[in-house]
């Protein structure tokens, strides 16, 4: 069981999510007999929507699920303000369990503590930007002044200045999409809910949105869930990585991980077309300096060698190793600490660390 500290702002323990008027006998059957899925519904009429799920969330980390139509991510990402409630299993939010909660207790954890941003804004046509934006404080009965001054200042934020006044019809798909992050933000949140926020957008809106919110969680550091079936947007946008198939959690991991070593076929599938250039960093594929001298003879003039920092990725590497018949050397704090070889880049392209 993972407990809840000043680190793991959401945890699920051990979550099941089993939709039919016979859930409780299903999830007693999966146990006893390792039901599959088809197995469930024929013979209880029953979906398995989440299977046993475990996780944990940093503070202000962004953690992508990751998953194809079906998979469960979305039905996952609805227990954390339990829109859903768990046939089995718990959601701690900074230490509280939610499943706990009173009516009363969970309307203010959902209003003070969770901002949610989905692919369908739906926001009020008739209503302008900023009123859109202050619509959840004014549900809270916070004063129409509050309620201004949170909407401009989190209309700037999100870079809509000079559209408060205008309506939602007034707006391109991408400004509306801001408004619905604004909206989530005004309450300033602890923790956002994302559910493929950005998906009905075109190709270069939606990296514009993406990289704009890169920007943003740097700098607010809000603990994000961000659900997305597209693994190149769940690989830019995520710190960590859980992709899921079938209700269950298949790997979780940083985008590196997820690359370099996939758990199973189904991730390394996924995987297959990913460029690695940028996701593969110096420090993963370098060797030892002794470990190389030892296999190649010592280095005669390390002056001589390109030198790169640990952390540079790839794309760095392959550049200083453009032209050069010598390794790169690789550098921590002023000193050398390894040597990247033009096989062991190679072997990074081709996503093996």
């Amino acid at each position: 069981m993972i407990t809840s500290g000043d680190e793991n702002v959401v945890v699920a323990n051990n979550v099941w999510k089993i939709f039919g008027d016979r859930a409780k006998e299903a999830l007693e059957a999966i146990r006893k007999d390792n039901l599959s899925k088809a197995e469930v519904l024929e013979q209880y009429g029953a979906v398995v929507g989440v299977k046993d799920v475990s996780i944990s969330v940093n503070k202000g980390e962004v953690f992508c699920i990751m998953g194809l139509s079906g998979s469960g991510k979305s039905t996952l990402v609805r227990h954390i303000n339990r829109l859903i409630e768990p046939t089995h299993g718990e959601i701690l939010i900074n230490g509280v369990n939610v499943g706990n909660l009173n009516a009363e207790d969970l309307r203010v954890m959902r209003a003070d503590k969770i901002g949610m941003v989905f692919q369908n804004m739906a926001l009020l046509p008739h209503r302008t930007v900023s009123d859109n934006i202050a619509f959840s404080l004014e549900l809270r009965n916070v004063d129409a002044f509050t309620r201004a001054q949170a909407a401009e200042k989190v209309i700037e934020t999100v870079s809509l200045q000079g559209y408060g006044d205008r309506y939602p019809s007034q707006l391109s798909g991408g400004m509306q999409q801001r408004v619905g992050l604004a909206r989530a933000l005004a309450a300033d949140p602890d923790i956002l809910l994302m559910d493929e926020p950005f998906s009905a957008l075109d190709p270069l809106i939606r990296r514009g949105l993406q990289d704009e919110f890169l920007v943003l969680s740097k700098v607010m550091k809000k603990t994000t869930l961000f659900i997305t079936h597209d693994l190149d947007e769940a690989i830019r946008m995520g710190s960590r990585i859980a992709i899921m198939k079938d209700g269950e959690i298949v790997q979780i991991g940083t985008p590196e991980d997820i690359v370099t070593k996939p758990a199973d076929k189904y991730v390394a599938d996924f995987v297959a077309g990913i460029s690695k250039l940028k996701l593969i960093f110096a420090h993963t594929i370098m060797q030892p300096i002794a470990k190389y001298e030892k296999e190649n003879g010592k280095l005669k003039d390390m002056d001589a060698c390109p030198k790169a920092d640990a952390e540079d990725d790839l794309d760095t590497l392959v550049g200083h190793a453009v032209g050069q018949d010598n390794p790169v050397v690789i550098m921590s704090d002023g000193k050398a600490v390894g040597i990247v070889t033009k096989d062991a880049l190679l072997r990074g392209v081709q996503g093996e660390a």
